[in-house]
């Protein structure tokens, strides 16, 4: 499995369903659980249930890397608690920056899923708060964030307190400062995630990590060939 589901832990169903009804209902749970295969619907990943266009998406605001304006812009949903972001950040994306963010090619907006309990809606906080105070160290935070990353949801890093001793190791970045800027903010950053995921729903992203990439959605944490073949796709439209 590749993908975490917002509505992955809510499957069970009554003892009285008919045989039937579960054989449906396994189904639903198989599809929702496990991306298509490459290459489903002539698209590297799964097949969204609408048409995507990254025209349509809207990402001001949101923190980037890449130069403002390069040719292709990719839209990646993401929560810091998900195994399979860790995974696809720390083995894939760093092929993706080297071949194309730092030669000018492709800009990754970095969007807020958080559904896997409140440590993923205070990663999006910190998130927010680092990207506005220290814009520069701010993919470095986001590397660290996922190295430091353990059990998934509220059971290990995440909180605030462990993400403020995480800040203070980060060179340029004042701990104490963000910890006070989130304080402040927290309604501000929670409503520009509800946005994110707002902006997800119009294109039926329900899982992490999520990616639209000119007119492709890939989702899952697929290797660096599927992301190539997208990105190589949207910069010849």
């Amino acid at each position: 499995m590749t993908t975490h589901t917002e509505d992955s832990n809510n499957k069970f169903l009554p003892l009285a369903v008919v045989a039937a009804g579960l054989l449906i209902a396994g189904a639903v749970v198989w599809s929702n659980s496990h991306p298509a295969p490459a290459g489903t619907a002539g698209q590297p990943g799964a097949a969204p249930a609408v048409a995507v266009d990254i025209k349509n998406i809207k990402t001001d605001g949101d923190p980037y890397i890449g130069q403002a304006s390069a040719p292709v812009t990719i839209a990646f949903w993401s929560d810091f608690q998900c195994p399979f972001c860790k995974q696809f950040e720390l083995t894939t994306l760093p092929q993706i920056i080297k071949d194309y963010v730092d030669t000018g090619k492709v800009k990754i907006v970095f969007m807020d899923f958080p559904f896997l309990g409140n440590d993923s809606i205070t990663g999006g906080e910190y998130s927010r708060s680092v990207w506005k105070l220290y814009p520069d160290q701010y993919f470095a935070w986001r590397t660290a964030m996922y190295k430091a990353q353990d059990q998934e949801g509220d059971q290990g890093f995440g909180n605030a307190a462990s993400i403020d001793a995480l800040d203070a190791t980060i060179p340029g970045i004042d701990a104490a400062k963000v910890a006070a800027d989130v304080k402040a903010n927290k309604a501000t950053y929670d409503a520009e995630m509800d946005a994110d995921k707002a902006e997800a729903g119009k294109v039926g992203v329900n899982a992490t990590p999520s990616f639209v990439i000119g007119t492709q959605m890939i989702a899952g944490a697929y290797p660096y060939a599927n992301f190539q073949a997208a990105i190589d796709a949207a910069l010849k439209q």
